[in-house]
């Protein structure tokens, strides 16, 4: 009976980090395009392949997490049990997830910053 409950808690815990990436994912690089664009001054080309490198990196860190804690150990033989364990794990993932998101953000201000301040020592220069 626990072995089912393990394969279920699985088949609940995967699927939802799989969306959870992907949806994090697709939104942050979606918008990331505008900082990209300002970043390297209008050259798409580059600015498109920086933030595809970017979107492999934040799919390859986040989906390796995600399966580095997948491991449910069900010490009650219980449902509710379950519930917890996946709770806590996606909860974790969660908050994972956000944390990396500003991570990435953080690098697109300070990429943005970079930018400006270059231009801003050619002006003057």
């Amino acid at each position: 009976m626990e072995t089912t409950k393990i394969l279920l808690g699985y088949a609940i815990y995967l699927p939802v980090a799989l969306f959870l990436t992907y949806y994090v994912s697709r939104t942050l690089f979606k918008n990331s395009k505008v900082y990209m664009m300002d970043i390297f001054k209008g050259r798409e080309e580059i600015a498109n392949a920086t933030n595809t490198l970017f979107e492999t990196g934040f799919y390859l860190l986040n989906l390796g997490f995600a399966l580095l804690i997948l491991e449910l150990n069900l010490y009650r033989d219980s449902y509710q049990n379950l519930i917890e364990q996946l709770s806590y794990k996606i909860g974790a993932f969660t908050i994972y997830l956000g944390v990396m998101l500003f991570l990435n953000l953080y690098f697109f201000f300070r990429g943005k910053r970079k930018a400006k301040e270059s231009q801003a020592t050619v002006v003057t220069a």
